[in-house]
């Protein structure tokens, strides 16, 4: 896992949990301002979450893919090596 993709997984249980907080304080004391504000908080936790989540699997799968033209590259490589060789 990234630092990045980490940080905004974080950032956004932060926002989350912030946001569950506003929504139930104003909830409780019928401040529709600050509901309406931990409903958006809430949805900018989860955007966040998301968001790096898809860095994290974007990365692995650049990583992989990387991993896979070098194998294959050698594999040519030494393919070469074998039929001139000779």
């Amino acid at each position: 896992m990234s630092k990045e993709s980490f940080s905004d997984k974080v950032k956004g249980s932060v926002n989350k949990a912030k946001g569950e907080v506003k929504d139930q304080v104003g909830n409780a004391t019928d401040d529709a301002e600050l509901q309406s504000e931990g409903k958006f908080d809430k949805l900018k936790g989860e955007a966040q979450q998301k968001f790096g989540e898809v860095k994290e699997d974007v990365s692995k799968k650049a990583e992989q893919k990387a991993n896979d033209l070098k194998e294959n590259a050698q594999k040519k490589a030494d393919e070469l090596k074998d039929r001139y060789s000779k």
